[in-house]
């Protein structure tokens, strides 16, 4: 394994020259021979080094919990459209079936940029390629190699091109995918096995529809909490919404907000690089809905509903604690159902840490978890396969953090936050 300029081992990037296979799993084709000659794609080739990384650092003593990892459920399109039950979308999405290139369906509104084609992990065009364990589902299979490799013991997993389908200009569709993908995935996926898991995606363009939702699936195998895609335009403090919060907030579990991009949004078009609209529009949506979620009280009236903010980074929780607590200062009139300041509210919040910005300076980071007080709100998160994912020695290898800290992050926080009954039998790390 390579090291970094500080010295530590690299944390991530893959070395094409080698391959170290795991010895209890079949050895599987090399990086280099995958990317340049177009052989067979294996999950086990991609991430041999981070097998080599979870072994060095004996991730096998502790659990891991990986609460923010992605499939891509448009490989799996002629499965979920089959429980569309609206006939007539259910007939539009089997005939416009998905892109091989892209993975995209066309009743799923696509992102503009080159994310997809580019990266780390080649995300479409050899993915089909796989062989599955034999008698298992595709995703099963394919998830529980990831875990293994990477040494963690629970993964949260999440649709990716139904990131996108909060901007679909029919609202039903959004309810129909959304019910469809939840029956798949709690009868298909998570009920095969308990080391997998989600937070529901939820049709947040109908508040009712989205209760529904809850009071159909949310006690469904694997089910761990809700989540909300960020990109859309509905103001999450609306009064239509209350009635949802109570739901979930009634379950116990968290309601999440995952962070994506839209070059289309009209303040991102004036961005002419995509690496511009990546590092802004993730950040961008949570921000606006984390302000006002604070700003108009909703957790003085929910205090006992947990919010958590996905994959939009830590960089920018500093800033908009320090922003909004002078604003209000200045103004608290226009927030009277506060009883403290915004950043005593965001500091209770939870976060996950991809994409977590740290090229080297250990100070600002080390003040950033201060501030948020991450070893009790912050969790470990992979954003697995995409291509800027994080590996769990990325909060291992922080110069500044206890041993007690580094398993709060890595796997503590999502235990107790989640309600995972842990075992610790680490089957997931030991099964070939």
């Amino acid at each position: 394994m390579g090291r970094d300029t500080t010295g530590r081992p690299e944390t991530g990037w893959l070395e094409e020259e080698e391959f170290v296979p795991r010895e209890e799993m079949p050895a599987a084709p090399p990086v280099r021979a995958v990317r340049e000659s177009g052989d067979e794609f294996d999950t086990r080739g991609v991430l041999a080094h981070a097998a080599r990384q979870a072994e060095e650092r004996n991730f096998r003593d502790f659990t891991i919990v990986d609460v923010d990892a992605h499939h891509y459920e448009t490989e799996s399109w002629a499965e979920i459209t089959e429980y569309i039950e609206d006939p007539v979308i259910r007939h539009l999405a089997q005939m416009g079936g998905v892109s091989r290139l892209t993975g995209q369906s066309s009743l799923i509104p696509s992102q503009v940029g080159n994310q997809d084609i580019a990266g780390r992990v080649s995300r479409y065009r050899l993915r089909g390629s796989e062989k599955i364990d034999e008698g298992v589902h595709r995703d099963v299979s394919i998830i529980k190699r990831a875990m293994r490799m990477m040494g963690i013991d629970y993964q949260l997993v999440f649709p990716t091109p139904m990131l996108n389908l909060g901007m679909h200009p029919q609202v039903e569709v959004e309810v129909a995918v959304a019910r469809a993908y939840a029956r798949w995935m709690t009868e298909n996926v998570l009920s095969a096995d308990p080391s997998i898991k989600t937070m529901l995606y939820l049709p947040f363009n109908d508040p009712a529809a989205s209760v529904k939702l809850v009071e159909d699936f949310g006690d469904g195998p694997g089910i761990v909490g809700f989540m909300v895609t960020s990109v859309r335009y509905r103001p999450v403090h609306h009064r239509d919404y209350m009635k949802l919060y109570t739901a979930i907030e009634e379950t116990g579990m968290p309601l999440g907000f995952h962070a994506a991009y839209n070059w289309q949004e009209r303040s991102m078009e004036q961005l002419n690089k995509f690496i511009s609209v990546h590092a802004l529009g993730f950040p961008f949506y949570n921000m606006v809905h984390l302000t006002n979620w604070v700003i108009n009280g909703i957790p003085e009236r929910f205090p006992s509903l947990p919010v958590m903010w996905i994959e939009s980074g830590l960089a920018w929780i500093p800033f908009l604690m320090q922003r909004l607590d002078d604003e209000y200062m200045m103004r608290s009139s226009e927030a009277p159902s506060l009883t403290k300041r915004p950043s005593e509210y965001m500091r209770e919040f939870y976060y996950t840490s991809q994409p977590m910005e740290f090229t080297g300076n250990a100070d600002a980071l080390r003040v950033t978890f201060e501030m948020m007080d991450a070893e009790s709100q912050l969790m470990y998160s992979s954003d697995y396969p995409h291509w800027d994912f994080d590996l769990p020695s990325k909060i291992y290898d922080l110069p500044f953090l206890s041993e007690e800290a580094r398993r709060k992050i890595l796997g503590g926080n999502a235990l107790k936050l989640f309600d995972i009954d842990d075992d610790k039998t680490s089957a997931t790390k030991t099964d070939s």
